[in-house]
C-alpha cells in the first residue's frame, strides 16, 4: 500500500488493516497511542491478537459485514471519537481504517439546512 505523507504526522491515530485482520500501516500518532503494546510493531500483525474478548468479537463482526461503527470513549482523561471504516481499492473491500481523534469535552453542534 503506497504511503500518503499527510497521514504520517496527522495529529489523531489511524490504523489501516486488511479483510483478515492484519495491520498494514499506522501513523506516528497511532504508534504511540499503542507503545505499550508493541507501537509500529504491531504492522504486519492480527488486530485480533491486541484485542480480548468483546472488543475482538466486535473487531471480527466488523471485518465480516463491512459496516462502519462510530462511538466515543474517554481514557486517561482524555476523550476520543473513534471511526472505523472499510476501505476498498478498485471497489473491492480491502479491509477497516481506524481513525482515532481525541476530542474537547463539549463540541459544537451545528444543524444546517
Amino acid at each position: 500500500m503506497k504511503e500518503a505523507l499527510w497521514v504520517k504526522e496527522f495529529p489523531a491515530s489511524i490504523t489501516v488493516c486488511d479483510a483478515t485482520g492484519i495491520i498494514l500501516e499506522m501513523n506516528d500518532r497511532s504508534c504511540l497511542t499503542f507503545a505499550k503494546d508493541g507501537g509500529a510493531e504491531l504492522i504486519g500483525k492480527n488486530l485480533y491478537d491486541c484485542h480480548p474478548g468483546l472488543a475482538r468479537e466486535k473487531a471480527a463482526a466488523l471485518l465480516a459485514s463491512g459496516s462502519p461503527n462510530c462511538y466515543t470513549i474517554e481514557k486517561a482523561g482524555v476523550r476520543k471519537l473513534v471511526y472505523q471504516s472499510p476501505w476498498f481499492e478498485d471497489g473491492t473491500y480491502r479491509g477497516f481504517v481506524e481513525i482515532s481523534i481525541p476530542i474537547p469535552d463539549q463540541i459544537p453542534h451545528f444543524v444546517r439546512e
